[in-house]
């Protein structure tokens, strides 16, 4: 089992995702539920791709925290 971060951003109407330890896994849909869907399947489609390659899976590194400001 492996875990990574995934980023999600909201951009005009739709929602993206990214997974910072894993360059170009992404995923597009229109809500929040379609893009974690979406790309928990593209991270185990890239980590197949990697298998297949004979190439390592990265470790995850990324951190994320939420810093609140008041300005």
């Amino acid at each position: 089992m492996y875990s990574f971060l995934v980023v999600i951003e909201k951009v005009g109407r739709t929602f993206s995702a990214y997974v910072p330890d894993l360059p170009g896994c992404v995923a597009t849909g229109k809500n929040r539920k379609t893009v974690e869907t979406r790309i928990h399947e593209a991270i185990a489609f890239h980590i197949q791709g990697l298998r297949e390659d004979s190439l390592p899976i990265p470790e995850s590194v990324a951190i994320a925290e939420v810093v609140l400001v008041n300005a």
